[in-house]
């Protein structure tokens, strides 16, 4: 008996009687082996793609190359910010004499408690320089549109350099025609070591608070365009 099934790669000759049964079985066996040896490798899972960072979400890259600090969007963010302390100024200063007119305090009664005075003072100044910074901060990262924070801190930096080089212009011409001593200081009842550690205090809370405002406002300044990227 011959067997020959299509697509013939194989045919079974199979003599009639028990050799024909031992045959087939022989070659059946032999299939179930070779079929068994085949390995059947499943394909490989899907990579889940990484989640897009701040950097390259939805930006093209052509834009990207306009990352960094820009000098020309903190200087501008620094003048800014200088107006801003300026008008804030000028602002509290209206407010603090109209408050002193209409609750009859004087020169003499601020004399006569210099402690809460200077703190007053100085606590106010610190929260419109803040908020002037802020500002400045917010400006340059809306100019800047990538790296709000970046342009923010390049806005303090500006402000630290200009005041370094206000100080040291300031040092010569006292050095040279003892400006300062022609300055007529009001006499405060408090004692050098306590003027110097309230100085000291209050300028070091103006140079980080003043440095966080800038780095926030930078970073809500880009936060506009954020959500102008985010509709298109």
């Amino acid at each position: 008996m011959s067997q020959q099934y299509p697509g013939d790669t194989a045919t079974i000759t199979a003599p009639a009687g028990d050799g024909s049964t031992q045959s087939y079985e022989e070659a059946r066996a032999a299939a179930t082996r070779a079929m068994s040896s085949i390995a059947i490798t499943p394909d490989p899972p899907l990579r889940t793609p990484p989640a897009k960072t701040e950097t390259d979400a939805d930006v093209d890259p052509e834009l990207l190359s306009y990352r960094g600090f820009k000098f020309g969007a903190a200087f501008f963010g620094w003048l800014i910010a200088i107006s801003m302390s300026v008008l804030l100024t000028a602002a509290v200063a209206a407010v603090a004499f109209g408050t002193a007119q209409i609750l009859d305090f004087t020169y003499g009664d601020a004399k006569a408690q210099p402690g809460a005075s200077l703190i007053t003072a100085a606590g106010v100044t610190v929260f419109m320089l803040v908020l002037a910074f802020f500002i400045g901060g917010y400006v340059a990262g809306r100019l800047a549109r990538f790296d709000g924070g970046r342009q923010g801190f390049g806005v303090w930096m500006i402000a630290v350099f200009v005041g370094l080089v206000a100080g040291g212009v300031s040092w010569f011409l006292d050095s040279q025609y003892g400006v300062v001593d022609e300055i007529t200081r009001p006499d405060v009842a408090i004692s050098d070591n306590t003027l110097l550690l309230g100085s000291g205090v209050a300028a070091a809370a103006l140079l980080v608070f003043t440095l966080l405002a800038a780095i926030v406002g930078g970073k809500t300044g880009r936060r506009y365009h954020d959500r102008i990227d985010e509709l298109l």
